[in-house]
């Protein structure tokens, strides 16, 4: 019989949970850095890069097409973000997909934006977890310009029983710019 100590398995199952907050931040999963721009923008001024660091693994994405420019409402096509139409790319050999086209809405006088819904999945290995999340805000730095996600937390809403059942990304490890 083959004896596995807790040091082999702690680690897999810390990974696991750092995939699946990978997974969701991902979305913009990311995901929230947000320059406002005027109406007037054109349409190769609507696009999206978004870049995330979750247990020390970096998932990032360029040029995504979104609807509109910030403050207006707009939404991400998730095409242009999962391979092959777009280059989301994580590192620490975790593979994510957007299920979803997330729409976001823009308070200017509160300097926040508000996701809709995103709803992600996450691969390492033969392992798949795919994670929802609604609600997710995001403020702006008024430096900077971009908007940064505030914590949420993500429900599993299928996959591995290896996945844990919710992962929570703390704030600031999601950021967006929209161009």
């Amino acid at each position: 019989m083959r004896h596995i100590t807790h040091g082999i398995r702690t680690p897999r199952i810390s990974r696991l949970a750092g995939m699946a907050t990978l997974v969701v931040a991902a979305a913009f999963t990311g995901t929230g850095t947000a320059l406002a721009h005027s109406a007037g923008a054109s349409a190769v001024d609507q696009k999206v890069d978004g870049v995330m660091v979750v247990a020390g693994n970096s998932c990032s994405w360029t040029n995504a097409s979104t609807s509109a420019v910030p403050p207006n409402a707009l939404t991400v096509d998730r095409t242009t973000i999962n391979a092959p139409g777009g280059n989301l790319a994580c590192g620490g050999g975790i593979a994510a997909t957007l299920n979803n086209n997330p729409a976001f809405t823009f308070d200017e006088a509160a300097g926040t934006a508000r996701t809709d819904l995103i709803d992600i999945t996450g691969r390492q290995s033969f392992i798949s977890c795919r994670y929802k999340a609604t609600g997710i805000v995001w403020d702006r730095n008024t430096t900077s310009g971009k908007y940064v996600n505030r914590a949420f937390t993500a429900a599993k809403t299928s996959g591995s029983f290896l996945c844990p059942g919710s992962v929570t990304t703390p704030a600031g490890d999601a950021s967006m710019l929209f161009h």
